[in-house]
């Protein structure tokens, strides 16, 4: 793959460009999926592909292809001279890069226990053992997903960059699913959707103890079919680990991509409410409130000793103690800043042009514990585990829905709730945080569904957050 990616290199020695950088990349994925003690879905792909990205005269040129032959590189390479030559034509804004010290190194993230050598018997083994313990009277489907993935990319350049990288991700979830007369609840454990992701081997997986925490899921998701509906009106709101991890997710991360805020990032879920003359400016959130952009964070998605334009991994604030202080960024807008770049450029595949994306995006723990801080709130709501987020398309004004919630009478969590909501606009909503919990409450969540771009690309992200508690609060299904 080195080889290969600086043969491409080569080829464009006289080709007249500013700078050129390839990424070769070799993936492979396995997903599996049980229902009510069944099979329904497995897969396992691999993908070998390479992609060059080209500057000539201040704009950008992209091709990929998944053949990897001296005809094919040729010609892609000179594919992506042409499309850059085209966009010259088109104008816009010139592309002027950071500086950036070339690296040549090979690093290897952690895997213990390698999911790709478990045999398929076993892994489907491990879910149906995890989907069983769902089993509860009343639960109509007992749901579980798993899956792995493993890449090893080059990354070279005409700046003198050789870089190879290799990562491991597993994670899984378990899912109950009860149903009568149309009414549907679903209690997810570790989060929604397909669960939560650690970089990592199988023992990843298995320190997720799926089958330990699916008893209680079965009994709430009967339980919710009776619970009363969460009573409309302002209140007190304290959000569990894994609704703040979407929490923080929609709410500053994506608003904090710079190429969003420049407006180059517009068709996809839409821009920012920020300016770049916010920075150090701005108050986003209350004194409790620091969250950083961390790429060096230990079993992160979105941690990578270098992003896909070779820049070493930085851990970068964005919020520090309520105030703006930082964006994500790359080589190609870190100098509207006057600064370097944050690293935070990746792309979803050989076949995509990096972007600007999430790397780990935390929230600081702060004191105490989850038992703590309802034993100190006299009357409110903890919700827990996201079902359906809204949020507009400059990341302002957002809607959130969770799976279950319970009412919190003078310290004590009461009954529980179901179809609870809460809405908020971006500061107003953090500067009413009033507490964190510490460092036994923060998790690590990662997510593999994160989209961005034109064409579509899905990365993996991580959040590393605590549950937290937020006063003034709207909730309720009609607001």
């Amino acid at each position: 793959m080195k080889d290969f990616a600086l043969s491409v290199l080569s080829l464009l020695d006289q080709a007249g460009i500013d700078y050129a950088d390839v990424r070769v990349v070799l993936r492979r994925t396995e997903d599996y999926q049980v229902k009510n003690g069944t099979l329904e879905a497995w897969s396992d792909e691999e993908q070998l592909g390479f992609g060059v990205r080209v500057l000539v005269n201040g704009f950008w040129g992209f091709a990929a292809t998944n053949e990897l032959t001296a005809g094919q590189a040729a010609h892609t390479a000179m594919r992506a001279v042409a499309v850059a030559r085209a966009s010259a034509v088109v104008g816009g804004r010139k592309v002027h890069l950071a500086p950036q010290r070339a690296s040549v190194t090979d690093v290897k993230g952690p895997c213990i226990e390698d999911p790709f050598s478990l045999s398929p018997e076993a892994k489907i083994e491990h879910l149906l053992a995890a989907t069983k313990a769902l089993h509860y009277p009343g639960v109509s489907f007992m749901v579980g997903t798993l899956g792995a993935m493993r890449e090893e990319k080059v990354f070279a350049s005409t700046e003198g960059a050789l870089i190879s990288q290799t990562r491991t991700e597993a994670g899984g979830g378990v899912a109950a699913v009860a149903v009568v007369a149309g009414d549907v609840q679903t209690r997810s454990y570790p989060s929604a959707g397909l669960g939560s992701w650690t970089q990592g081997g199988f023992e990843t997986v298995r320190a997720l103890d799926l089958a330990g925490h699916a008893p209680r899921l079965g009994e709430e998701a009967v339980a919710l079919l009776s619970a009363p509906v969460c009573p409309p009106g302002e209140t007190t709101l304290i959000l569990d680990a894994d609704q703040m991890a979407i929490q923080v997710h929609e709410s500053v991360g994506h608003p904090t991509e710079l190429d969003r805020i420049l407006g180059s990032e517009a068709s996809y879920a839409g821009t920012s409410f920020l300016a770049p003359d916010d920075r150090d400016h701005l108050r986003y959130g209350s004194d409790l409130v620091t969250i950083v952009a961390d790429a060096t964070c230990p079993g992160g998605l979105g941690t990578a000793p270098f992003d896909d334009e070779g820049v070493p991994a930085k851990r970068v604030q964005l919020l520090e103690r309520g105030r703006l202080t930082g964006f994500l960024t790359s080589r190609e807008t870190s100098p509207l800043l006057a600064q370097e770049s944050g690293g935070a450029m990746r792309a979803s595949g050989w076949n995509r042009i990096p972007l600007i994306r999430m790397t780990n995006i935390n929230l600081e723990p702060r004191n105490g514990t989850l038992a703590d801080l309802i034993s100190d709130t006299a009357d409110g709501i903890l919700m827990s585990t996201n079902k359906s987020w809204s949020i507009d398309d400059r990341r302002l004004n957002f809607h959130f829905a969770t799976e279950i919630g319970w009412e919190i009478k003078n310290g004590v969590l009461g009954r529980m709730l179901r179809e609870c909501t809460y809405t908020g606009v971006t500061p107003a909503f953090w500067s009413g945080c009033d507490a964190i919990c510490g460092d036994s409450e923060w998790r690590l969540l990662g997510t593999t569904n994160c989209g961005k771009g034109e064409p579509g690309q899905t990365i993996h992200v991580s959040h590393g957050v605590a549950p937290a508690r937020f006063r003034g609060v709207s909730v309720g299904q009609d607001r």
